[in-house]
């Protein structure tokens, strides 16, 4: 065989290699635990993504849900420590604090308790890819708390079953060491106008949602959040100005907070935070909170 033959002979071998190899798809990545406490599941390389620098605020900022911020607190400190602890559905009102409070609980217990507790947030796109997470994650040395955020489901979904099996169901069953953690607008994951649809065209309308509604019963924590009165949302307003020096009166800086939730058609802990951030940025003054 001469030189030249060889040569081709080795590019045509290089080349159906690689071919094989993008058939195959990246090979999985190294999952490395020590790289931070806060990972986002990439599903397609099954790789827990490491976040250096979450974006979350401080526990004592969040304000108005005092009773559910201690039950989640709590809750979750028993998980961290090694005991028993519950799901956690947080359902209710946009904009009040539900996924930064399961953020700022989480980075609190790591600070005040020194726990190595890791929170891993899995985006509603990629709840289908729960079974490969778990067998990823049960064998890890640490505690971790499964995150999905803005969690729910339409009338053709079958993806929280999934979910469902990972909750409590299945032959193996929820790992020791996982726990999970869910916000959304609806208590029952679904919209009641699609509860109402299939009861009303059901045979047997008592058992036409069961399997869906069934889902939110396997949280065993349902901490309800609701739209905040006057008081609490200036509350939060007096806690950002203070945290953040912001040199405004007191009279001035409520008589704006208001006017803004009146532009915004409503008061929340979001709100409250988007003036602040207007504000901050008038006065030239970083809210960097990471």
């Amino acid at each position: 065989m001469d030189d030249l033959t060889a040569s081709a002979l080795l590019a045509e071998v290089k080349r159906l290699t690689e071919a094989v190899e993008r058939l195959a798809g990246p090979a999985p990545a190294v999952n490395d635990w020590e790289a931070a406490d806060c990972f986002v599941w990439a599903p397609a390389r099954l790789h827990l993504q490491p976040i250096k620098r979450p974006n979350r605020v401080e526990l004592d900022l969040i304000r108005g849900v005092d009773h559910v911020r201690d039950i989640l607190h709590e809750n979750t400190l028993r998980f961290a420590e090694g005991f028993p602890a519950n799901n956690v559905l947080l359902w209710g009102a946009r904009g009040m604090g539900k996924s930064s409070l399961v953020k700022a609980v989480h980075a609190d217990i790591i600070k005040t308790n020194g726990i190595a507790l890791k929170l891993v947030e899995v985006h509603r796109e990629d709840i289908a890819t729960l079974p490969a997470l778990l067998d990823i994650i049960k064998d890890a040395p640490h505690r971790i708390v499964v995150f999905c955020d803005d969690l729910s489901f339409d009338h053709d979904d079958t993806a929280y079953k999934s979910l469902k099996a990972a909750l409590d169901g299945g032959v193996e069953g929820r790992p020791d060491n996982v726990l999970f953690y869910a916000t959304s607008n609806r208590r029952h994951l679904l919209p009641r106008h699609m509860m109402e649809n299939e009861q009303s065209t059901a045979i047997n309308p008592s058992e036409a949602v069961e399997e869906k509604v069934s889902l939110s019963d396997r949280f065993g924590l349902w901490l309800g959040f609701h739209k905040c009165s006057q008081d609490d949302y200036l509350t939060m307003i007096d806690g950002y100005a203070a945290h953040f020096s912001l040199p405004l009166p007191r009279e001035q800086l409520h008589h704006e907070a208001l006017e803004w939730a009146t532009t915004r058609g409503g008061r929340s802990g979001r709100v409250a935070w988007q003036y602040i951030q207007d504000l901050a940025g008038r006065l030239r003054i970083s809210t960097d909170r990471r």
